[in-house]
């Protein structure tokens, strides 16, 4: 199986080379969620895949209709979901306690004591109304009765609230004057569980829709993606033996065993190889679900321009499934930094969707 056959399958299910995406919750569930640390990217991330981009319906998903939640999931960072996908990607992920090791604490200058007394009330404070960071800040304080706790929850990205997120405790809530709130899932997300699901069943299902959408790949491609490469190993292999029945493996033709859900097999074996061009925003779920090793979709020339400090995934242009360049919007204009050829015409048309999308 070639690579170029691969990415093209992937392209279509990702809704990228339709454009035929439904709606944004549908487009987020395909995805197994879409990153949202920044805002405007997520936003692009599902109007290039949606049949009729509409500016408002992430927003309208997130806090009127509720179908979508915001909260750090994969990688600790901030992600859009299905609201009701939230229970098993928590379960999956709580599945790895990191909060729980000597060096995380020391690095946020916690004890074990004091975030066990973090995790234990903020699910008692955040029983009414969404509570802004400084408000859930003072709660926390006293319900606690410790001040020191005011320092480590206020610096750095919420890194004390990530444990929350993880065992399924804390979301977004609407904003309020400009400022971010926090809730309660229980609370927040229509009809969810009162008793989580299993971690070995929430995690089958989360593999299962990430193989239907990121596949065919390997068990370190998931973990990579999911936990940043530092899932336990046992957790993972179950994950994989139970889901076993309903793979089957794709070699590629650089040597790869790569798995994939028997269902799509034929689906896969009758894509054609693509020619297109196509312009994705940063932080993109067909980039950030790959590992960057993966040349066949990153060729390493083009790795430090995509792959940036501080964990910045730059736009890109996507020509025959493989990146040949990133983008930025420059002054109301497109600006390309090719790093290979790229059909003229294809790339005008996916420049100029691109520059609509950004003026809608």
């Amino acid at each position: 199986m070639t690579w170029a056959r691969i990415l093209a399958w992937r392209l279509r299910r990702q809704f990228v080379s339709g454009g035929d995406g439904p709606d944004a919750v549908a487009v987020v569930r395909r995805l197994c969620g879409v990153q949202a640390q920044v805002a405007s990217s997520a936003q692009l991330a599902v109007a290039v895949r949606s049949a009729r981009p509409d500016p408002g319906e992430i927003g309208r998903a997130l806090w009127s209709d509720r179908t979508l939640v915001r909260t750090w999931l994969m990688r600790g960072t901030l992600h859009l979901l299905p609201a009701d996908a939230l229970a098993d990607h928590c379960a999956a992920l709580a599945t790895l306690r990191f909060w729980e090791k000597g060096s995380w604490q020391r690095g946020h200058g916690v004890t074990a004591d004091e975030i066990a007394a973090v995790i234990d009330a903020v699910p008692r404070v955040l029983t009414g109304d969404p509570l802004t960071r400084e408000e859930l800040v003072d709660a926390v304080v006293a319900a606690t009765g410790d001040a020191h706790l005011r320092e480590a929850l206020t610096s750095g990205w919420g890194a004390l609230l990530k444990p929350l997120s993880r065992l399924g405790e804390l979301c977004y809530g609407p904003p309020r004057d400009g400022r971010v709130t926090f809730t309660s899932p229980a609370r927040w997300v229509p009809g969810r569980p009162g008793t989580p699901p299993s971690p070995e069943e929430a995690g089958v299902r989360v593999l299962r829709a990430f193989l239907g959408a990121h596949g065919p790949a390997t068990p370190e491609m998931f973990d990579s993606w999911l936990f940043g490469g530092v899932a336990r190993k046992a957790v993972l292999k179950g994950w994989f033996r139970d889901l076993a029945p309903e793979l089957a493996e794709v070699e590629t033709d650089d040597g790869m065993t790569l798995l994939i859900p028997a269902e799509h097999v034929d689906d896969l074996a009758g894509t054609a190889e693509s020619s297109a061009v196509h312009l994705l925003p940063g932080f993109d779920q067909y980039v950030l679900a790959a590992p960057r090793s993966l040349t066949p979709l990153l060729p390493p020339e083009l790795k430090p321009k995509v792959s940036r400090q501080a964990g910045w995934i730059s736009p890109v242009v996507v020509h025959a499934g493989r990146v040949a360049g990133v983008w930025e919007a420059k002054g109301g204009d497109i600006t390309l930094d090719l790093a290979a050829p790229v059909p003229r015409e294809p790339l005008a048309e996916a420049v100029d969707r691109m520059r609509r999308l950004l003026t809608a």
